[in-house]
């Protein structure tokens, strides 16, 4: 059975690289305004970033859609390599709405895969209930495939509701959704990153008390440069790194020269992000209380 140490720093922390964006990756190039880019283009970004990024990361996620293949031939070994299973509910240019496991995904895995990513849209709705029982089949399916679950639910406002706070539904979600006992489990960054230290690491402990275990942060809805010390802040009160995407590339997407900006921009941010989980990160075995 594959254990958290695939996609692991020596350390014991996560500082993980999340290319899996599908129709919103083009609509990134939309709004960049290279206008909307046929196929190959996304997956040329995507091949990009696995080759420049993929060396200083300890997991990369991808997915089945745009080029799977080149881009898991293009990571090193080093850089464990997770699947997104999600079939997304998404219209072209909006967010998504809501998800399903992708079994044609599931069907034909690769032995090189170490880990399944589920993004999971929680609403408390009337749906409230099955996607929990889709995120037990999530787990479960990782499990009897011998591989990882890295469950991410991303919370939003049911129709109607008026009073929706983001951080009670982001630990809602949590003790919901955290009981199930994933492998991993992709958080929001409380706040969203907009607090100082001191309200960024109080709203991070509130989330960790919701935890079962190991957790890392997702960077959307983040300011690009407030990123590191929401992870710092996180990881200092429980979390054990971050996997993340557009903190790391979002201003890269649309250049006329993508690896070379790459080189420029992300490889420093990943490296001084990896620098941060090592120095401030919970190791996962210690939040599973296993031995290292």
């Amino acid at each position: 059975m594959t254990t958290l140490d695939a996609i692991a720093r020596p350390s014991g922390a996560f500082a993980m690289v999340a290319m899996d964006q599908r129709e919103s990756l083009r609509h990134m190039f939309d709004v960049a305004g290279r206008g909307r880019p046929a196929d190959d283009v996304l997956i040329d970004f995507k091949v990009a970033v696995a080759e420049t990024l993929g060396p200083y990361a300890s997991g990369f996620l991808a997915d089945r859609q745009f080029g799977f293949d080149q881009v898991r031939a293009a990571l090193p070994g080093s850089a464990g390599l997770i699947l997104a299973v999600d079939a997304l509910d998404q219209a072209d240019g909006g967010p998504v709405e809501d998800t399903d496991l992708d079994d044609t995904a599931l069907s034909d895995m690769p032995e090189q895969v170490k880990g399944l990513k589920l993004l999971l849209i929680w609403r408390r709705d009337e749906r409230r209930e099955a996607r929990v029982e889709l995120a037990s089949r999530f787990i479960e399916a990782a499990r009897a495939n011998g591989v990882l679950s890295v469950l991410e639910p991303v919370v939003r406002a049911a129709p109607g509701e008026t009073d929706f706070d983001p951080d009670a539904a982001i630990r809602d979600a949590a003790r919901e959704l955290a009981a199930l006992h994933p492998d991993l489990y992709k958080s929001q960054v409380p706040l969203a990153g907009a607090g100082d230290e001191a309200q960024q690491r109080a709203a991070s402990a509130e989330l960790n008390e919701c935890m079962t275990g190991p957790w890392v942060v997702l960077s959307q809805g983040v300011e690009r440069d407030r990123f590191a010390e929401a992870v710092r802040a996180a990881c200092l009160e429980g979390a054990s790194g971050f996997l993340a995407g557009r903190a790391l590339w979002s201003d890269v997407v649309g250049t006329a020269d993508v690896r070379g900006e790459l080189r420029a921009r992300s490889v420093d941010r990943l490296k001084a992000l990896g620098d941060i989980v090592d120095e401030t990160a919970r190791p996962w075995c210690m939040a599973t209380g296993r031995e290292a």
